[in-house]
Order: C-alpha cells, then sequence, then structure tokens
C-alpha cells in the first residue's frame, strides 16, 4: 500500500516541448517530469501501474534550474529530474482515455 503511494507521486507530470514531440514520433519515447529521488526501476513501475505499458528503456537527467531576476533581487528556479521513456513496439500512452 505504501509502495503504491509512493509510485503515485513519481510522476509529477509530461514535459511537452518541440523536442519532445519529434522524440515521440522517432522512437516512440515520452518525456516526464518526475521526483529527483525516483530510480529507473521506480519509473518503470509506475508507469506499468498507471498506464498498462510495456517500457523498454529509459534515460533520466537532471535538468539545472534557470536564473530569474526581479527588480533587483536575483532567484533561481529548482532543479528537477526528467525522463525519457521509450515504449516497446506496438504501445502507447493514451493521456484522455487512462483517467477513470
Amino acid at each position: 500500500m505504501i509502495y503504491q503511494e509512493r509510485l503515485l507521486k513519481i510522476l509529477r507530470s509530461t514535459h511537452i516541448s518541440e523536442k519532445t514531440s519529434i522524440i515521440l514520433e522517432r522512437h516512440n519515447a515520452f518525456s516526464f517530469k518526475v521526483a529527483k529521488y525516483a530510480t529507473k526501476t521506480d519509473i518503470k513501475n509506475a508507469i506499468n501501474m498507471l498506464f498498462s505499458v510495456k517500457v523498454n528503456t529509459i534515460n533520466t537527467m537532471i535538468v539545472a534550474g534557470k536564473s530569474k531576476r526581479k527588480a533587483n533581487k536575483i532567484g533561481r528556479c529548482s532543479n528537477w529530474k526528467k525522463a525519457y521513456v521509450v515504449l516497446d513496439k506496438g504501445q502507447k500512452i493514451d493521456f484522455i482515455n487512462t483517467v477513470e
């Protein structure tokens, strides 16, 4: 029970950009913002549990936060973790119909 709750907190959101849409078309890979403490096996188990698809490979990276400036104060956004999830051939994630 606790493990399933932890898996639900791992996937934060999908990361959609021009680069990720090209990767989706060419390699059947999706991009997610994930928790910084998440491992590749945690991400794989979370995707299997939520979307019922078979994952081929996962690549993760830490994205550096950007510096922000407002008036004379300089701040910084926090770093975050991104995961590229490559699905097996024939597998597809349908974000619209997976929500019950």
